[in-house]
């Protein structure tokens, strides 16, 4: 008696080496590079932020929108990069802490 007259392919069960090697493999991007790339750009607006602040205390800078601006810019990004630091810890720790 034959209940379900479905036959599964076979073909999907066979393992082709040579397809596989043919599959171009995405680009590398490696974890550390873009990590520096990003702290340096937090950096880079913290240096700009006190950049101008010293320069409208100096006088030379008339717009306290700008000031403002970029140092609410340059407290952010460092607020994310502290939050981005604190998940990466989090999760180290969570690592050493599952047994295997």
């Amino acid at each position: 008696m034959i209940v379900n007259g479905f036959v599964p392919n076979s073909s999907i069960f066979n393992f082709d080496d040579n397809k596989t090697k043919n599959v171009q493999q995405p680009n590398n991007i490696d974890f550390f590079k873009t990590l520096k790339n990003e702290v340096d750009k937090v950096n880079t607006k913290q240096i700009k932020s006190e950049e101008t602040t010293q320069n409208f205390i100096k006088g030379k800078e008339q717009n306290v929108h700008n000031v403002m601006l970029n140092s609410e810019e340059a407290k952010m990004s460092m607020e994310l990069a502290v939050q981005v630091r604190n998940k990466l810890l989090e999760a180290y720790q969570e690592l050493n802490r599952m047994q295997l």
